[in-house]
């Protein structure tokens, strides 16, 4: 479907939506832009994941801002959030809530209650998320991809919107237990938070050190974000733009139909057919967002990175000749040709 296809009112009607999201996406960076110097990339990011309703990683060492970012987009939207810091002696109980024995004073009789835990919430910060292990990485499986909890027995429903961001320290490995590559693929993006530049960490020093604080306004409410996470899927994607997705991420996986030489070198895995999806997803997100009513190729390029990034594993051969993957996505995208 596109416009075109619509009525004359309803294509109306579907054009203010957009403008409507667009003016929603630019009132939410002006206020995040209040307390976070830069990080125009991230911000993008983030705020597509959480229009598309996905969870993200975010990649980078201590001091950037990580935390803030998250707490500050709460803020903005008024979704409730949470912050877990997660340890090696933490357990799934502590995610996601437990059962206690209460006594009913009218009756005498005893019952269990469920006591909800941190995961109850709309935007959760998964505090360096390869501290602890694998046995509650696994609990927080079910809440991202299924959006409920089974906790004796009963079922109970995450309330919409449910986004998880989580963050990873790329240096310090000692002590941590690395997300398998399911839990991986479940993140939408992976996001590498980097340095200020100069002019950047002057204003931040400037704006963190002075007695007045910018405060950070509600400019969403939780049932707007839900209405316009239901306009993402409305953006239409021509057949040209889903063929280039899907052939950037089959170009990725070694040893099929097709694989050139050097993806068999230089690739032992490569990205499966949620990467397409979230390809296309993301790309509708990112043209609403802009003001746009179709996904475009550039969208696709500009995505292609942070989706794909976590969904490649580089062979022994590539890694000690310092081919990364993001080195293997560039090379992707400067000779696929559809």
């Amino acid at each position: 479907m596109t416009v075109s296809d619509l009525t004359v009112t309803d294509a109306r009607e579907f054009q203010e939506k957009v403008k409507d999201v667009h003016r929603g996406y630019e009132e939410l960076k002006t206020e995040v832009a209040k307390v976070i110097i830069g990080q125009e990339e991230v911000i993008e990011l983030m705020l597509i994941s959480m229009f598309t309703s996905s969870h993200s990683l975010l990649m980078g060492v201590p001091g950037l801002a990580k935390t803030l970012l998250v707490h500050t987009l709460a803020d903005a939207t008024s979704l409730t959030f949470h912050r877990v810091q997660f340890t090696p002696d933490m357990m799934p109980s502590d995610l996601i809530g437990t059962e206690v024995l209460q006594e009913d004073k009218s009756t005498g009789q005893r019952v269990f209650k469920f006591l909800e835990g941190p995961i109850f919430t709309n935007l959760m910060l998964a505090d360096e998320i390869n501290r602890t292990t694998p046995k509650t990485q696994a609990a927080l499986l079910q809440c991202m991809q299924e959006r409920q909890v089974s906790v004796g027995g009963q079922t109970h429903r995450l309330q919409p919107p449910f986004l998880v961001f989580a963050t990873q320290n790329p240096i310090e490995q000692e002590g941590t237990y690395p997300l398998p590559e399911a839990q991986l693929d479940r993140f939408l993006f992976r996001i590498d938070v980097t340095y200020p530049n100069l002019r950047q960490e002057i204003d931040m020093v400037m704006n963190t050190t002075s007695r007045d604080q910018s405060e950070v306004q509600p400019v969403y409410t939780r049932e707007r974000l839900v209405e316009h996470q239901s306009l993402v899927r409305q953006i239409p994607a021509g057949e040209t733009v889903v063929n280039y997705a899907v052939s950037l991420v089959r170009a990725t996986r070694p040893k099929i139909d097709g694989a050139d030489a050097f993806t068999d070198e230089n690739v032992r895995w490569g990205a499966g057919p949620r990467a397409s999806q979230n390809l296309i997803l993301a790309g509708k997100a990112r043209a609403l967002l802009d003001g746009r009513f179709a996904v475009e190729k550039e969208d696709i390029d500009a995505l292609a990175q942070p989706i794909l990034v976590h969904r490649i594993m580089p062979t022994f051969q590539a890694e000690a000749e310092g081919i990364t993957a993001a080195d293997i996505i560039r090379h992707y995208l400067d000779t696929l040709r559809i």
